[in-house]
């Protein structure tokens, strides 16, 4: 299956067939947040049943082999910073920016109306 051609929450599971079931889990509640919306790494962990699994949540993220289709930049931290080498924060940032996503250089303004 091509990248490109990947659309749906089944085409997602289907593309990462070879990624353990939690990074499947992982990439595939990620690849649910809409547009305009952010997650954290907890709550991401939290959908997929393993409320504690923040961390590995995060490392799963770090491994997004379909970015941007699977919108990791849209998963911040608790305290609503963006996370990753330097770089990676810019870049994230200015595709939180083009969405509409309040910020504070580097930290999202979390909210009821933004969180998913």
């Amino acid at each position: 299956m091509e990248k490109a051609s990947v659309k749906s929450r089944e085409d997602v599971a289907r593309y990462l067939s070879e990624k353990t079931e939690f990074e499947r889990a992982i990439l595939v509640a990620t690849f649910e947040i809409p547009k305009g919306k952010v997650s954290t790494y907890k709550m991401i962990a939290q959908k997929v049943g393993r409320q504690r699994a923040y961390r590995a949540a995060g490392n799963a993220l770090h491994k997004n082999p379909l970015a941007p289709i699977v919108p990791c930049h849209r998963v911040v931290r608790s305290d609503g910073y963006i996370a990753g080498a330097k770089e990676e924060v810019e870049e994230r940032r200015r595709l939180l920016e083009q969405e509409g996503i309040p910020l504070d250089r580097s930290q999202v303004r979390l909210s009821p109306e933004i969180l998913y």
